[in-house]
């Protein structure tokens, strides 16, 4: 029996479709990309494909919303040359390195030069892409994580928050609300009604705030320091857009009826979708499963298998731990980075493949 290194999920809706029609790029209307940092190279060879050969082959507009790592790779889908952007990504993001206990300072800064090299004097090209709509995710402190000026104040901040979302997810917009930094030309109609707890506020993506929105969406909590006046953006102290939407399990069942096509692809670490980066610990609080779930109708979830996982160094993709398990030898941990990287060629290859000749026995129930 072939062990496959991709896993193909699908909601009711999209698997009706698929059975009629087959998975084209004219029927993708978004792409979302889930936070999870190192875990996003594993995918830099399908975005490569998928945004240098296979949806610039269906041209439309189509949305493209990431949180941390994701709205960084989105970022880069969106340059005029996104196959050399996404391999600049990924080696940006390899050769990261640093010290013992390094300081927020410290890595703050290390990730604003990042930041800076990945996407300087390209401003304007990505959040004025002819065909895709980039939408930033990031979180806004409320409370005691309004204006925290004292490590304490976060601290407490953070406890709270903590203790609340363990309580219900609903408490968690308590202390963080969601703001969406994104493209004017895309109404976003299907995130602009209420759909959760969460106060959710809206700014413009423009070539002058794009730089701290990514930093912003990419902060974590207590390692950097919180990102504050985001141009165009409500006045407040930002974290990580994963904080709330780790997994982006948001209501994209809205832009079902889309008749220019209403599919969502996401390119994903595992099949389940864990709303918020506090909910990884509670396996009872998963997206695909409740009430709802009704959100994935139309979605469909690409990500490795564990048989492709076994394959990989530590039997696992990348991950923030491996800074620690590495410790000062980058030298190995950028290695095996690569060399997963390298391996994602195969997650590329079967998607590729099942785009070319539909195998409906591979698709699974999301």
């Amino acid at each position: 029996m072939t062990k496959h290194a991709l896993s193909i999920h699908a909601g009711p809706k999209a698997l009706a479709h698929i059975r009629e029609h087959g998975l084209r790029a004219r029927d993708i209307a978004i792409v979302p990309a889930a936070a999870g940092g190192p875990k996003g190279l594993i995918f830099q060879k399908m975005d490569q494909w998928l945004f240098g050969t296979w949806l610039p082959s269906a041209p439309r507009e189509r949305t493209l919303i990431g949180a941390s790592i994701g709205a960084w790779r989105m970022a880069a889908a969106c340059q005029a040359d996104p196959i050399a952007a996404i391999q600049l990504l990924g080696d940006l993001y390899c050769e990261q390195a640093y010290p013992d206990k390094p300081t927020p300072r410290f890595v703050t800064e290390s990730c604003e030069r990042f930041l800076a090299e990945f996407i300087g004097g390209r401003e304007r090209e990505i959040t004025g892409h002819p065909h895709y709509r980039l939408h930033i995710l990031a979180s806004r402190g409320r409370r005691f994580l309004k204006a925290p000026r004292l490590n304490i104040s976060v601290t407490a901040g953070f406890g709270l928050a903590v203790a609340g979302n363990l309580v219900a997810r609903s408490q968690l917009a308590n202390h963080l609300a969601r703001v969406v930094i994104g493209d004017e030309r895309d109404p976003a109609f299907w995130l602009k009604a209420k759909f959760d707890a969460f106060d959710t506020q809206f700014a413009p993506l423009t070539p002058d705030n794009l730089g701290s929105a990514l930093l912003a969406s990419g902060t974590l909590p207590f390692i950097m320091e919180p990102v504050r006046g985001i141009p165009k953006a409500p006045e407040g102290t930002y974290w990580d857009g994963g904080l709330i939407d780790y997994h982006l399990a948001l209501p994209y069942s809205r832009v079902a009826g889309n008749p220019e096509g209403g599919l969502v692809l996401y390119p994903h670490f595992g099949e389940q979708i864990v709303p918020g980066w506090l909910d990884k610990s509670l396996p009872w609080r998963r997206a695909n499963f409740g009430r709802n779930s009704e959100w994935l109708d139309n979605v469909v979830v690409v990500a490795p298998t564990q048989a492709f996982l076994q394959t990989l160094s530590r039997s696992k993709l990348p991950d923030r731990k491996d800074f620690l398990y590495y410790g000062r030898n980058h030298a190995f941990r950028i290695l095996n980075w690569k060399l997963a990287i390298g391996e994602g060629e195969r997650l590329r290859d079967e998607l590729a493949e099942f785009v070319a000749r539909p195998d409906l026995a591979r698709v699974q129930a999301l």
